[in-house]
């Protein structure tokens, strides 16, 4: 059995010592549980990729990254006192458990005025806490910080499988990245869905009503109901404005002895529709085509009819107490109302 000791890149503290075996996909996943990141490229002392685990001596020291390039610890450690400030200094990020290797000059430089420039333009100015390993703590998210920081090393949003594109913007909304927030927000807006205008079958409709609950709203607004056969229905406070019942066919839409108490089919079109002793009591009906309908039997009790057409319409027996004709385009002849 060989045995290694693996390090964070560029770090010469804080070693682990751990057995190797299988292949080198099992001693990233080691190092990822040991050292407390994404492990994705081991090192040796000298900056060479290892690519095959027979590479891999007994005592050997590596030195894991997360896909940065190497750092070499002694170099690292020793950055002259007068540089110290330099903003190509490397630094590690604990972003929210998961740690990031990047440049000061990649945090500062594309966004000067970001939240992210302001904490590491100056050393110490911003008064950053550090973990045990010396690494700058952020309470943020990995999964959505890690897009911001590629975005901000090379300029192009990429997002991975799997990541909510809301949550990235959200994310470069709180470090003020500005140039990305308009990327984001286009990319969020081409990613949704065309809206679905088609029409719905009759008996998708009715379906859907079935299923739904007595107590709640109902909405089908600007529905196409061509002909629908809604007998005795109950839709209660539905709203069902601009709705187009005619069928170009010729069929008849019936709705006869519906519950529509409170309905709004403002602005609907119901040319011929079946609305036999079904209740309209308090329902907007304002602007209909309610062209030869009947209406025979209807409880039209408050009903607002003002603006409709109802030429040859049947409102035999119907109660319209209550009930508002106002500006009609058509007007309405006793023998419509009266058996």
């Amino acid at each position: 059995m060989r045995r290694v000791t693996l390090f964070l890149n560029g770090s010469p503290k804080n070693g682990k010592v751990v057995a190797v075996y299988g292949t080198l996909s099992d001693l990233l996943s080691v190092a990822s549980s040991k050292l407390g990141i994404k492990a994705t490229s081991v090192y040796n002392g000298k900056g060479g990729l290892i690519d095959d685990i027979a590479l891999i001596r007994d005592d050997d020291v590596l030195f894991v990254c997360e896909g940065e390039p190497f750092i070499d610890p002694q170099t690292d450690s020793k950055v002259p006192e007068g540089l110290s400030g330099s903003h190509t200094d490397w630094l590690t990020l604990n972003v929210g458990g998961r740690y990031f290797t990047t440049t000061r000059s990649t945090l500062v430089n594309k966004e000067p005025d970001s939240m992210l420039a302001h904490m590491f333009k100056d050393k110490g100015v911003w008064g950053n806490k550090q973990d045990h390993r010396g690494a700058f703590l952020i309470d943020r998210s990995p999964e959505y910080f890690e897009p911001i920081l590629n975005y901000l090393r090379h300029g192009q949003l990429i997002v991975n499988d799997g990541i909510n594109l809301l949550g990235v913007l959200e994310e470069a909304r709180f470090f003020g990245i500005d140039s990305l927030i308009e990327h984001l927000e286009v990319a969020i807006k081409n990613s949704q869905p065309p809206e679905d205008h088609s029409p719905i079958s009759r008996k998708e409709f009715v379906r859907f009503l079935l299923a739904t609950p007595t107590k709640s709203e109902l909405r089908c607004q600007c529905a196409n109901l061509q002909g629908v056969k809604m007998l005795c229905s109950n839709a209660e406070g539905a709203s069902l404005k601009q709705c187009n019942f005619e069928d170009p066919s010729g069929l008849k839409a019936n709705l006869e002895g519906a519950n529509l108490k409170g309905v709004d089919m403002e602005g609907s079109q119901m040319t011929g529709i079946n609305l036999r002793v079904a209740t309209l009591k308090n329902a907007k009906l304002k602007n209909c085509n309610l062209r030869g309908a009947t209406l025979a039997g209807t409880d039209l009790e408050n009903c607002d009819l003002s603006g409709c057409d109802l030429q040859e319409a049947n409102l035999r027996g119907s109660n319209v107490k209550g009930a508002i004709f106002e500006e009609m385009l058509t007007p309405l002849h006793m023998s419509q109302s009266v058996r």
